[in-house]
């Protein structure tokens, strides 16, 4: 279904990968892994697999503790020894994530024209409070979503039915901005418009329905809107 701006009046963002880069944990690992690249991929891989299989098998966790488990997979699949001192500290990152140039001045202009915004995410309240902090972006936002609140991770419909609900908002007028093929995918069977921020160029996933609409980053978003 085409994207219909007209229904939009609430607008929920994903943080990782969507407000804040997760590429740049790798600069983290580049001090203490002769190649960084493949373990910071995996470390994220593996992070948003348990995720999924937690949904699954009823085993909840914060995400600063899977993001930690899938942190130490990384290291031992690749035979780099680290203390547990350095894992924390390496893990520590996701507390000042570099922050996307568009995040700023988009949700301003968004504000600015009446929609109300959120960020709904899978980490748990003490991740995203620094990282809505290190964004420079908690006075723009109307609150923060985490499914540390249902205890349930994305992309299952209850944790964006809850978010509906905080935000006060009918499902339908919601527009959730996000990195995540599979955040879009769930964020769509719950109800919302799924907004994809193909900030890379990638190809669409072969599976599932197809984004109500794919953007190149915020700005673009915004400029749908015509605000």
């Amino acid at each position: 279904m085409p994207f219909d701006s007209d229904r939009v009046s609430t607008v929920t963002f994903d943080s990782y990968s969507t407000l804040v880069d997760v590429d740049a944990a790798e600069k983290a690992l580049a001090d203490r892994v002769a190649d960084p690249e493949p373990v910071s991929k995996l470390w994220r891989a593996r992070s948003l697999e348990y995720t999924f299989v937690g949904n699954h098998i009823d085993e909840y966790r914060p995400f600063y503790e899977i993001n930690r488990a899938a942190l130490q997979y990384a290291l031992d699949a690749h035979d780099v020894g680290v203390s547990e001192t350095e894992r924390d500290e390496i893990l520590a990152v996701y507390h000042e994530l570099d922050v996307f140039d568009d995040v700023r001045d988009s949700i301003e202009r968004l504000r600015d024209a009446g929609y109300a915004c959120y960020v709904v995410s899978n980490g748990n309240p003490e991740m995203l409070d620094s990282m809505v902090d290190h964004a420079n972006i908690r006075d723009l936002l109307d609150g923060i979503v985490s499914a540390d609140e249902v205890e349930v991770f994305k992309p299952d419909a209850e944790l964006y039915r809850h978010a509906a609900a905080r935000t006060g908002t009918a499902i339908d007028e919601i527009a959730h901005v996000t990195a995540g093929w599979f955040d879009v995918m769930g964020a769509q069977h719950a109800g919302m418009q799924g907004v994809w921020v193909d900030r890379k160029d990638s190809p669409w996933e072969p599976f599932g329905p197809e984004p109500d609409l794919t953007v190149p980053g915020i700005t673009a978003f915004v400029d749908e809107l015509g605000v």
